[in-house]
C-alpha cells in the first residue's frame, strides 16, 4: 500500500519537512505519496525578495547564521552552497542610540558579552558607574541554579541595569522583538548560561572564545562573520526548494486545513473546504494558534485539550518593516555600520534600522542605500494600529531626526508581519517538552515551526527536517 503523508504549512519549516520526506522516501521500500497544503496563494511564509528598480529588497529575513548548520546543509543538498556569500567586512559593526545620537557598539561586544575591555571603558554609552558594575562580572560567583531565568534578570545579575537598558535590550530585541523581562534566556540564548557555568564570568568566557576564533568575533553587536545570504536574496533558497518539490510531491496552495481527526484505523482525516482526504501521517508546520485550531478535531483523543491549550498559550508579536531606498547624499550620518538599534529607554517610535546594502553588495545602486526600519514588536504593539500611510510618516520623521535622512526616497513601502514572531517567555522550554510528550501520544502526528526551538531560518529548517525524520521512524516502527 502507498503511504500517504501530509505537511500542513508552506513556510520554511513545512518546505524543509516535505523536502526531507522526499529524501527519506528514496530510502524506503514502501511507496510514499506526499502532499503539502498551504493556505496562502504561494509557499514561502514571511520570506520575500523583490526588485524595485535597481534595488534588491528583502521584506522578510535577509540572512542566516551558519553556526546552526541546517541552513548550510540544505543549501549544499540543493546545489546552492557555492552561491552563499558572507557579510562585507568594511562596515561590520552596529550602532546604538544614546540620548538621540547613534553611538558605535563597543568592538567585541556580542549580544550579552563584552569580549574586550578597553572599548567598553572608552565608550560613551555607559556611565563610570555602569562600567564599574559591568566589571564586577569578573569577580561575581556563578548564579544559583534555577529552572529558567529571564534575559533581564540574568543581565542585571551579571552586568547591571545600565548594560541591560542601554545596550543589551535593544540588541536582543532586534532578534526576538520581545520584552526582556519575560524572555526566557534558556530558550533563546542558552550559550550564555553555559558560559557562566563553564567560565563563571561572561567577560572571561568571551575573551577566551574570541582568542580561539578572532574572525567570528570581529565587529560588534552580533557575530556578523557567521552570517550568509544568496546573491538573489533569501527567496533564492525558497524558489529552489519549491522547484524541487513540485517534481516530487503534490503542492496545493490556497488550501486551508479546517480540522484534523484521528480515525479508528490510526490514520487521519484532513478536512478541507473542498472535502476530506485521508493520510497515514501528518506534520503540522503552522503557527501554534493555527495548529491548535485545526487540532480541535482531536478533542476526544486523550491529549487533545491539553495540547491545544499549551499551543494557544504561546504568544506572538507583530512587526512592520518599512523598506526604503535613499540617495547617500541626502543622509547626514555616514551609516558606517550594518545598522542601528534603539533602546526602549530612548522612547522612540522605531525599534531598529538595518543598513541592508552595507551588509551585502548588489542590494542598492551606486550612490544609494537600502534601509529596513522596524516598528512595533512586543514593546510597542500600539504603533501597529496605524495604517500604511501613518507608519511611513512615522518612519520618515524618525529617520530624519535620528540619522538626518532628508529628501524624497526613491521608494518606501511597508511589509507587515502580523503575529509572526513567537514569544519565548520564561518556562518555554518546559512548555515545549510537554507539547512534545503529548504529541507523542498521537502516533503519526508531528509538529514543526518557529514556535518551539528557535526562530532563525536554520532553526526552522532543522525543526521541519527533524519532524520528518520522527514521522518516518514512527511509521516504520
Amino acid at each position: 500500500m502507498t503511504l500517504r503523508l501530509a505537511v500542513i504549512g508552506g513556510g520554511i519549516s513545512g518546505l524543509a519537512a516535505a523536502h526531507r520526506l522526499t529524501e527519506l522516501r528514496t530510502q524506503s521500500q514502501q511507496p510514499v505519496e506526499i502532499t503539502l497544503f498551504e493556505a496562502g496563494p504561494y509557499p514561502g511564509g514571511v520570506a520575500g525578495t523583490k526588485h524595485i528598480g535597481e534595488y534588491l529588497v528583502e521584506t522578510g529575513a535577509d540572512m542566516f547564521i551558519t553556526s546552526q548548520p541546517a541552513g548550510v546543509r540544505l543549501c549544499e543538498r540543493l546545489g546552492l552552497a557555492e552561491r552563499l556569500m558572507t557579510t562585507s567586512t568594511e562596515f561590520r559593526g552596529s550602532l546604538v542610540l544614546r540620548k538621540g545620537r547613534p553611538i558605535p557598539v563597543p568592538e567585541g561586544f556580542m549580544l550579552l558579552s563584552p569580549g574586550r575591555i578597553l572599548p567598553v571603558l572608552t565608550s560613551p554609552i555607559f556611565s563610570p558607574w555602569g562600567k564599574l558594575r559591568m566589571g564586577c562580572d569578573l569577580i561575581l560567583p556563578r548564579g544559583r541554579r534555577q529552572p529558567d531565568e529571564s534575559l533581564a534578570d540574568f543581565v542585571r545579575r551579571r552586568l547591571g541595569r545600565e548594560a541591560l537598558d542601554r545596550l543589551i535590550q535593544p540588541l536582543v530585541g532586534g532578534i526576538y522583538t520581545s520584552d526582556p523581562e519575560r524572555l526566557s534566556l534558556r530558550a533563546t540564548l542558552p550559550r550564555f548560561l553555559e558560559m557562566e557555568s563553564q567560565h563563571r564570568s561572561l567577560i572571561l568566557a568571551s575573551r577566551r572564545q574570541n582568542a580561539g576564533s578572532p574572525a567570528e568575533s570581529s565587529g560588534s553587536g552580533a557575530r556578523y562573520g557567521l552570517f550568509v545570504t544568496l546573491p538573489g536574496g533569501i527567496s533564492e533558497l525558497f524558489e529552489r526548494l519549491v522547484n524541487v518539490l513540485q517534481e516530487r510531491i503534490h503542492l496545493k496552495t490556497g488550501t486551508a486545513v479546517r480540522s484534523l481527526k484521528k480515525r479508528d484505523d490510526g490514520r487521519f482525516d484532513v478536512e478541507l473546504d473542498s472535502g476530506c482526504e485521508v493520510f497515514d501521517g501528518v506534520i503540522a508546520a503552522t503557527p501554534a494558534p493555527i495548529t491548535a485550531r485545526f487540532l480541535s478535531g482531536l478533542a476526544d483523543v486523550h491529549p487533545g485539550p491539553e495540547l491545544r491549550s499549551l499551543l494557544t498559550g504561546i504568544e506572538y508579536a507583530s512587526t512592520a518593516i518599512v523598506v526604503s531606498g535613499h540617495r547617500l547624499a541626502d543622509i547626514r550620518h555616514p551609516l558606517n555600520a550594518f545598522g542601528l538599534v534603539i533602546p526602549a529607554i530612548e522612547k522612540r517610535r522605531v525599534l531598529a534600522v538595518s543598513f541592508t546594502s552595507r551588509k551585502f553588495p548588489g542590494r542598492a545602486p551606486a550612490g544609494r542605500i537600502l534601509l529596513r526600519t522596524f516598528v512595533g514588536g512586543a514593546m510597542q504593539p500600539e504603533l501597529l494600529q496605524h495604517d500604511d500611510a501613518t507608519i511611513l510618516r512615522i518612519v520618515r520623521e524618525e529617520l530624519r531626526d535620528i540619522l538626518g535622512v532628508e529628501g524624497e526616497p526613491d521608494f518606501a513601502e511597508v511589509a507587515w508581519h502580523r503575529n509572526a514572531m513567537p514569544q519565548y517567555h520564561v518556562g518555554h522550554v518546559e512548555r515545549v517538552a510537554r507539547i512534545r510528550a503529548l504529541t507523542a501520544l498521537v502516533p503519526g502526528l508531528e509538529l514543526a515551526g518557529n514556535a518551539y526551538s528557535g526562530v532563525g531560518l536554520p532553526d526552522c529548517i532543522q525543526s521541519g527536517e527533524s519532524a520528518a525524520q520522527r514521522l518516518v521512524s514512527d511509521l516504520d516502527s
